[in-house]
């Protein structure tokens, strides 16, 4: 795992192919490496980072890149009145709180949580959440041997 403070260069790759052309948002910036690879491809980025010394690094990472706004602060105060987006990157947050960030997808919109141990013993609460949830389709990938990340999609409806 990445204890907060990086994302792993294969998730910056999935984040990439993801984002292509997207709307998207992002809990928890940390140093902004997620964010870059968001930006690389997608048409924007909402990014939000809590710790005001992390958000100082990523904001010199966003300088050059017109598309990106980084927010200071709690994401659950900021992110609201830029939604709905087309790709979330719940890369902050615990379980209790995923719904709120799900409610920030349009319909069809994507979903990532990683930073999950593949194969963890007993119960997985933010897994077992989203794999579960009955307005999403979900798939849990392995982005190392030893790390996973949860892919979703929103439905448009809820019938079946």
């Amino acid at each position: 795992m990445t204890g907060g403070g990086s994302s792993l260069p294969e998730v910056q790759r999935l984040l990439a192919v993801l984002a292509a052309g997207r709307h998207c948002a992002e809990t928890g910036t940390a140093f902004g490496e997620g964010a870059a690879a968001i930006a690389s491809t997608a048409e924007s980025l909402v990014t939000v980072e809590a710790d005001s010394a992390r958000a100082a690094v990523a904001e010199r990472r966003a300088r050059a890149v017109d598309s990106v706004v980084l927010l200071v602060g709690d994401w659950r105060e900021h992110r609201p009145g830029h939604a709905p987006f087309e790709l979330v990157f719940f890369d902050a947050g615990a379980a209790e709180e995923s719904q709120a960030a799900i409610d920030l997808l349009s319909p069809g919109g994507l979903f990532v949580k990683d930073d999950l141990t593949p194969g963890w013993p007993g119960t997985d609460p933010v897994r077992d959440f989203l794999l579960d949830h009955t307005q999403l389709v979900a798939v849990e990938i392995l982005t190392t041997p030893t790390t996973a990340a949860i892919i979703a999609s929103k439905r448009a409806s809820l019938s079946i």
